[in-house]
């Protein structure tokens, strides 16, 4: 099973291809205004390393967020072109699980954290467990001292992962059970493991039916509808 994943959720975009959970290319790109560039050269990019054509990918990947609206629609509408130009299946996935199964080491319950801007922060628990992680809340967006107050209330052991960087310093100060940690950043490398676990499930999804996580307003309107007669790619 060959997939191409395609991250743009957050400042680091990427695009990754594997068969089955292999990686096999991978470009990256850290730019919070430059999805929109980056993402159909790095395409192209990561599959003539391999040698493939559009053709050859039989599930394609994204991230529908939360995230930033920009970025966020930029991934959705490239893989939903990729997707419907080739005839392939989609598999669907949050930034914050992504972001969680990368952080997945220890006993520690894991809060990721996507800087959504304006001063709020969509943030989830997840619990470890053996190969992998489990939801443990719903997402919510929350400003940081919001945040700080729950992890408070909380009282486990918690690793912090994702933007947290971007919150003030008092509202991390003395939060004694909470580690701040990484990665900073969702990946669309991970994303292939995820996606090669859901596609042999069967948690497939049409291109048409993808929709983004946005979890609140967006800061700017943008006609999505020209990008992508403009990104589809031939047979």
């Amino acid at each position: 099973m060959k997939l191409l994943a395609i991250e743009t959720a957050t400042p680091a975009s990427s695009v990754a291809i594997g068969e089955d959970d292999r990686l096999l290319g991978m470009s990256v790109n850290v730019d919070r205004r430059g999805h929109v560039g980056f993402l159909m050269p790095a395409i192209d990019f990561v599959m003539s390393r391999v040698g493939w054509q559009p053709r050859d990918i039989d599930i394609v990947a994204v991230d529908v967020g939360p995230g930033p609206y920009t970025g966020l629609r930029a991934g959705i509408a490239t893989a939903q072109a990729f997707a419907a130009a080739i005839g392939a299946p989609m598999v669907t996935m949050s930034s914050l699980t992504v972001i969680a199964l990368r952080a997945a080491t220890g006993r520690r319950r894991i809060w990721p954290v996507v800087d959504m801007r304006r001063g709020q922060f969509a943030v989830a628990p997840f619990q470890p467990l053996p190969g992998g992680v489990a939801p443990d809340g719903a997402p919510e967006v929350v400003n940081p001292y919001d945040f700080k107050a729950l992890l408070e209330s909380e009282g486990q052991d918690a690793l912090v992962v994702g933007d947290w960087h971007v919150m003030p310093e008092e509202a991390r100060r003395g939060l004694h059970r909470v580690r701040w940690g990484r990665p900073r950043y969702p990946s669309a490398e991970t994303m292939l493991e995820i996606a090669s676990m859901r596609a042999n499930k069967g948690n497939l999804t049409d291109a048409d039916d993808v929709r983004p996580m946005y979890m609140r307003e967006p800061d700017v309107d943008i006609n999505w509808t020209a990008f992508r007669s403009e990104g589809a790619w031939p047979e």
